[in-house]
């Protein structure tokens, strides 16, 4: 997760994670006063709704991203506890209930990692939850932003490039869990293909940020054109969801 994000624009543009996380949050059902950890908080758009669930509770939320823990203090003001941190290197004196994450862990290239260093974060008998990107998301959405990369003028700095992302599948993550110690694990994939909008500017910041940061300013623009035209209309993205459950033994 090197490259920041533009986290205004990912605020205004970022329903469908929002919506996602709706989903997530029914999942994780809190009681209302336990410490909830929102890994990955982004622009404290989740974090809020985790924050109304939670009367009696807390969350700290973490982010990798400066521009988003910015926009996250911004956004909830002082009755927030948002933190720069690497997920990978979590390392904080509280003790979770649960860890929330929504739309994050595909941003992490070491999962074993990550889940080792969020069982340490929870108390035992502490719980997981959470929904990522996972095997075959925006596959078709990716292989035209590589057709268009591998043309020129872009080829120069997209030819051959594989991104940074990790779309992990079901068998994979949950013997990772279990690894890092998790039990009653569950774990699995759902397709759930969105038609974003703005398209163009969402495009920009959330699908093709890494792609758009390597290439020279004169050529972004359209690059994400072409993109966008390569897909067709409406462009439609082939998202595929990764949902976790586990927990941290009680004993």
């Amino acid at each position: 997760m090197a490259r920041d994000w533009d986290a205004a624009t990912y605020d205004r543009v970022s329903d469908p994670q929002v919506a996602w996380a709706r989903g997530v949050l029914d999942r994780l059902a809190p009681k209302g006063h336990e410490t909830v950890l929102d890994a990955g908080c982004g622009s404290g758009r989740v974090t809020r709704m985790l924050m109304e669930r939670l009367p009696r509770g807390r969350v700290i939320g973490v982010d990798a991203a400066p521009s988003m823990v910015e926009q996250a203090r911004a956004n909830l003001g002082e009755a927030a506890d948002v933190r720069h941190v690497e997920l990978t290197a979590l390392d904080l004196v509280e003790e979770f209930d649960a860890v929330f994450s929504n739309a994050v862990f595909h941003w992490v290239g070491d999962h074993e990692a990550l889940f080792g260093r969020l069982h340490d974060a929870l108390r035992p008998g502490g719980r997981l939850v959470a929904q990522c990107g996972g095997a075959g998301n925006v596959e078709r959405f990716h292989a035209a932003a590589a057709q268009v990369g591998a043309q020129q003028p872009f080829a120069e700095y997209l030819g051959g490039w594989a991104g940074p992302w990790n779309f992990a599948g079901a068998e994979e993550t949950t013997e990772r869990l279990a690894a890092a110690g998790f039990e009653e694990i569950e774990v699995g994939l759902e397709p759930s293909p969105v038609v974003p909008e703005p398209t163009v500017e969402y495009l920009r910041t959330v699908c093709l940020g890494h792609h758009v940061e390597r290439l020279p300013e004169e050529l972004r623009d359209r690059y994400v054109s072409e993109v966008a035209d390569r897909c067709g209309q409406p462009v439609e993205l082939d998202y595929v969801r990764l949902n976790i459950m586990a927990r941290r033994p009680a004993a």
